[in-house]
């Protein structure tokens, strides 16, 4: 049972977030997302993804709740209020929670890896991991079809603690499973980088076995989650970008059985970003294409370099937007995308570690962005992520997302 300390301190905290959700600026948000994810953008819209939020020591985000499950809620609604307060770029504050179903899915292996330590409060991480995929036998370890379970009890104890909590100010979401069905992030996880990458050399049959018997275990894990109705709804979000867009769902949408067809999804070969364009294709296109095919939209990339790749990722059925990431040529990213995608640049975040910030070094780097994007034509959104840390100076993202909502003209 929930104190009522712990009730108070999140109903007054709904309150305020139900109140910025009704702004008239987030349905103005939405419209702009819309416009750019149909290719027929206003403006170049800006987010801010991946905090390190143990940098950040305000006493805006000191969590009060006692109760767990109270906690995680608090810990959820102070970062959007604090976002919103002070880095809102274009987010958008809905009005609603999402509850996370208990969903189980048993694919691969669980991961064996040895971690180093930088900074003990942050969650990011060096990790070697270790190789579990070496012989035939080894490929069983994936499970095919995967084993899926739902706790409908647990469920349903999870949405009457959300209505307890939040009826009156926000709306209750029942959250499916959000698809990523990248093939060759748990391959990293389940091999180490190296041993995959020699892999491809040394045994690259191999390695098609794996990578097969990987992508006809996401078929049949997508096939069981549609028909348990599983699948998470349209989404606001995909990945790190706003994912509004008047195409989606898809004809026929049922909100209790959410369909591919009817979402986003996200994929990326980040491990293969030093291979060449025809290995690119043979291990990572081949495969990812017939997951893809069954989603009504795709964002595809994230820090792996894609400019030098354009004519496969082309391939890749349904894909909206695509990652252009700081290790790019921008130029030959945004000739080779032009009107077709949605160009999601991510500007370097190193530029929040120096040892200074430089605001007009900020200001130069979105700037020849846009600059390139508007010679090509490219539909532009920038999303600063992956912020290992600001040297413990927040007040920096504040100021950079200021520059560049400046550079984009809001």
């Amino acid at each position: 049972m929930l104190n009522k300390s712990d009730i108070a301190i999140i109903r007054k905290l709904a309150a305020r977030t139900a109140e910025i959700a009704s702004l008239p600026v987030q349905e103005e948000k939405r419209r702009l997302w819309r416009k750019l994810n149909a290719l027929k953008p206003e403006r170049p819209m800006v987010m801010i993804n991946q905090v390190c939020w143990n940098e950040i020591d305000d006493s805006e985000l000191t969590l009060r709740c006692s109760d767990p499950e109270c906690r995680n809620y608090e810990n959820i609604l102070l970062r959007t209020l604090f976002q919103w307060d002070h880095f809102p770029v274009d987010m958008v504050v809905e009005p609603s929670v999402r509850v996370e179903k208990a969903i189980n899915i048993k694919f691969g292996p669980d991961i064996q890896a040895e971690h180093a330590v930088g900074d003990p409060t942050n969650h990011v991480v060096g990790q070697r991991f270790i190789n579990q995929f070496q012989t035939e036998d080894d490929l069983q370890k994936i499970q095919v079809p995967p084993q899926i379970s739902h706790d409908n009890a647990e469920t349903a104890r999870r949405i009457a603690v959300a209505h307890e909590l939040f009826d009156g100010y926000l709306e209750i979401s029942p959250g499916g499973v959000v698809p990523y069905l990248g093939l060759w992030d748990p391959v990293s996880w389940w091999m180490g980088v190296a041993n995959a990458l020699y892999a491809l050399i040394d045994n690259p049959e191999f390695m098609h076995r794996l990578l097969s018997r990987m992508t006809e275990g996401y078929m049949l894990m997508l096939d069981q989650l549609e028909e348990q109705g599983l699948l998470c709804a349209p989404q606001c979000l995909i990945h790190c970008t706003g994912a509004y867009t008047d195409e989606l769902p898809a004809p026929g949408y049922d909100p209790n059985k959410p369909r591919t067809k009817d979402i986003w999804m996200y994929g990326l070969a980040q491990m293969l970003s030093t291979v060449s364009p025809a290995m690119f294709k043979e291990f990572e296109v081949d495969y990812i294409s017939r997951i893809c095919a069954r989603f009504g939209l795709v964002y595809y990339g994230c820090c792996d370099p894609l400019d030098g790749k354009m004519n496969e990722v082309r391939l890749i059925p349904n894909v909206r937007k695509i990652s252009m990431s700081p290790w790019v040529d921008e130029e030959r990213g945004a000739e080779r995308i032009g009107r077709d995608y949605v160009y999601s640049r991510k500007p370097t975040p190193a530029l929040l570690a120096y040892d200074r910030f430089d605001h007009k070094l900020v200001r130069e780097n979105l700037q020849s962005t846009l600059d390139v994007c508007r010679k090509y034509e490219c539909p532009l959104e920038f999303i600063l992520k992956d912020i290992s840390t600001m040297r413990y100076h927040p007040e920096r993202l504040f100021q950079w997302a200021n520059i560049a909502m400046q550079v984009v003209g809001a």
